[in-house]
């Protein structure tokens, strides 16, 4: 039986706290999405422990679904592409290069996951991902085309073509920094499919690698439509749908586990360090 056939499509809606008709339409995958970013938090927890998070179907469903856990790209975007893939949707695995802040586009390897899904009936491919923990992520899928600004809940994201010396096309997804009034670049991408054990790689790289910046320092991100709320090591930022941000100093072991139970409804596994 495959992986699809076991995903249990219920217990991710109720997880996710979706209640609409399961449908392989444009108008599901938009809530589906919107739902999961709200629904499931972004933790790095398994990679501040230096260890690489299983990606299997029945183990992401008992971390990400059954439990109070949450997960980051690799996890979410697998959990998710199964869930769209269970609806009926065509779903491409990409290798993306995360360029914010970053000079080159070339001087990031390719270590986000990001989806490309079809719909049956719909002509026009979609940029899906609901595992970028940052500000910029999309809240809900746009569709893959260059240079449209597109509304995607409280955000505005658009898609450009950036010129390179390889043989495919590259994108880069961009947001609207509404604080500087101009665009940021996200990440680049090309739509080169990637594999399940391609995915098993990075994630053992970004997992367990001294260097990655998700084995370094906590890194925990919750979202509702009031606010998006980041822990990342010990600084607590608080953004409000009117873009006012709020800043401060978490400095107790106990006060980040409170933080991380009461707001973000994450369980800390036994063994973990949050602020080192």
């Amino acid at each position: 039986m495959s992986d699809t056939l076991r995903f249990d499509l219920d217990a991710y809606f109720r997880r996710i706290g979706w209640e609409g008709e399961p449908r392989a339409d444009p108008a599901t995958l938009r809530g589906v999405h919107l739902a999961h970013l709200r629904g499931i938090p972004f933790e790095n927890l398994d990679a501040l422990r230096r260890t690489a998070p299983s990606l299997k179907i029945a183990d992401l469903m008992a971390k990400l679904v059954h439990s109070r856990r949450g997960g980051y790209c690799y996890e979410h975007n697998t959990l998710f592409a199964h869930a769209l893939e269970t609806l009926g949707f065509k779903v491409t695995r990409l290798a993306a290069r995360v360029v914010v802040g970053a000079d080159r586009i070339e001087s990031r390897p390719r270590t986000h996951m990001a989806l490309v899904v079809e719909a049956p009936g719909d002509p026009r491919p979609y940029l899906a991902d609901v595992g970028f923990g940052a500000a910029g992520a999309l809240l809900e899928p746009v569709p893959l085309t260059a240079g449209v600004e597109f509304r995607d809940a409280e955000r505005r994201h658009r898609l450009t073509h950036v010129p390179h010396d390889g043989p495919l096309q590259l994108w880069v997804l961009q947001a609207h920094d509404p604080a500087k009034d101009d665009w940021a670049d996200q990440y680049a991408f090309t739509l080169e499919p990637f594999e399940q054990p391609d995915f098993e790689v990075i994630n053992w790289h970004i997992g367990t690698n001294p260097r990655s910046p998700f084995t370094q320092r906590v890194y925990v991100r919750g979202l509702t439509a009031e606010r998006h709320l980041l822990l990342h090591g010990r600084l607590l930022t608080e953004t409000r749908a009117d873009g006012k941000v709020v800043e401060r100093e978490v400095t107790r072991e106990e006060e980040a586990r409170r933080l991380l139970d009461e707001e973000f409804g994450i369980v800390v596994p036994d063994g973990t360090t949050l602020l080192g």
